[in-house]
């Protein structure tokens, strides 16, 4: 997949990516439930690639 992004839409998606990854880490702290901690994990490490590439 290829999306192309204004440096703004950049930013801002970085931004919100961000503070959703922050909040993540907070839920996986917060879940008690192993399998779905792990699936929280994951999700936490997908969203941190897309911000690598986003970064450039």
């Amino acid at each position: 997949m290829h999306i192309e992004l204004t440096p703004e839409e950049g930013k801002t998606l970085k931004h919100a990516l961000e503070v959703y990854v922050s909040d993540l880490r907070m839920e996986i702290v917060d879940t008690d439930n192993q399998d779905f901690r792990e699936g929280l994990k994951h999700e936490r490490q997908l969203l941190e690639a897309v911000i690598g590439k986003i970064r450039g």
